[in-house]
């Protein structure tokens, strides 16, 4: 078995794992050629071009796991919300759900029928790799994706969404509930596809106070998670989540995905055994010279202390502005420091 999968799994390893979020983005001088040809929404609804950016990655990086190319949002341009994603500015919901009256109309999505190409690319990709890493599917929790139908787009503090949890709980379970059972069909379908371990990316939901999580948030997302096909390792990943973090284990998963706001050995002990970790070099740290980031890197690894489950990542995606040859010098000194 591969050792991301027994990282996963909670198994000892020969070294530690080390894929990145945002490994195939737009750092990679072949990703940025390929974009200025082809929008980001085309890009993904080719699948022959989407599993060649997801396996390139792996070839150019030395990491230790695939993650499919594609983006958390894409279930919902087919329920009909205008999903469109300009040039540097993100994602942005043409029309967004305000009122009770918005989620009521929002239809039911069969992803088999809405996305196929997401399945597709999945298929394509695990064949293209052949075995050599572990292929990643994803998806957004519900919390994420209400966010965004309800912001439009991106937001710094989420207040439209937060005024409909709070003012409205009726229409706000109603619309996590339908988002959950989206989200729990997507992911079994890309694990029919052929992915071998899935990451639900609740990106945003460190906005929230622990209170409003448990109520409001925890239930659906463990309903994803209990939905999942079995036997197949979840990752559950937040920012900003210092907070939240045993309530994020009591939603579930296998492994648990930590930003760079904590630190990892103490986030690691407030879960408790049983939990695999991922995580949790500061993005920008990629920015430094190579020795400085050989040096986070181990600052890590001592945090990890050797237990079994941990996945070596960062605590977001890649920046853009990152250095191609900083990326591989992180990878080749986790490999080399972690090597037992």
């Amino acid at each position: 078995m591969h050792p991301f999968l027994k990282a996963c799994r909670r198994e000892p390893t020969a070294f530690t794992p080390v894929w990145l979020m945002r490994q195939a983005g737009r750092y990679l001088p072949e990703y940025r050629a390929l974009r200025a040809r082809r929008g980001f929404l085309e890009l993904c609804r080719d699948p022959d071009a989407a599993a060649e950016v997801t396996v390139t990655a792996v070839g150019r990086l030395g990491v230790d796991a695939a993650i499919l190319f594609a983006d958390i949002l894409l279930v919902l341009e087919p329920m009909g919300v205008g999903l469109e994603y300009s040039r540097g500015d993100g994602p942005v919901i043409q029309r967004p759900v305000r009122t009770a009256e918005d989620v009521a109309r929002l239809p039911e999505v069969l992803p088999e029928e809405a996305v196929p190409f997401v399945f597709e690319t999945a298929k394509r990709a695990r064949a293209a790799l052949d075995g050599k890493v572990p292929l990643i599917g994803f998806a957004g929790a519900p919390f994420t994706l209400a966010a965004y139908l309800i912001e439009g787009g991106g937001s710094r503090d989420w207040l439209r969404a937060k005024r409909l949890m709070h003012g409205e709980p009726g229409a706000w379970h109603a619309l996590l509930d339908k988002l959950a059972r989206l989200t729990a069909r997507y992911l079994n379908g890309q694990i029919a596809a052929g992915v071998e371990v899935v990451q639900l990316f609740d990106t945003w939901v460190g906005c929230l106070a622990p209170a409003a999580y448990r109520e409001l948030v925890l239930p659906h997302t463990r309903a994803v998670i209990q939905g999942l096909a079995p036997g197949v390792p979840v990752i559950h990943f937040g920012t900003g989540t210092a907070g939240l973090l045993e309530l994020m284990r009591e939603a579930g998963g296998d492994v648990i995905g930590l930003d760079w706001r904590v630190d990892l050995g103490e986030a690691w002990a407030r879960l408790g055994p049983g939990v695999g970790v991922q995580g949790n070099l500061d993005p920008a740290a990629l920015l430094a010279p190579p020795a400085e980031i050989r040096r986070q890197a181990r600052a890590i690894l001592e945090r990890a202390a050797g237990r079994l489950g941990h996945i070596f990542n960062l605590g977001h995606g890649v920046l853009p502005e990152t250095p191609v040859e900083h990326v591989i010098a992180l990878v080749e000194a986790v490999h080399e420091l972690s090597r037992r």
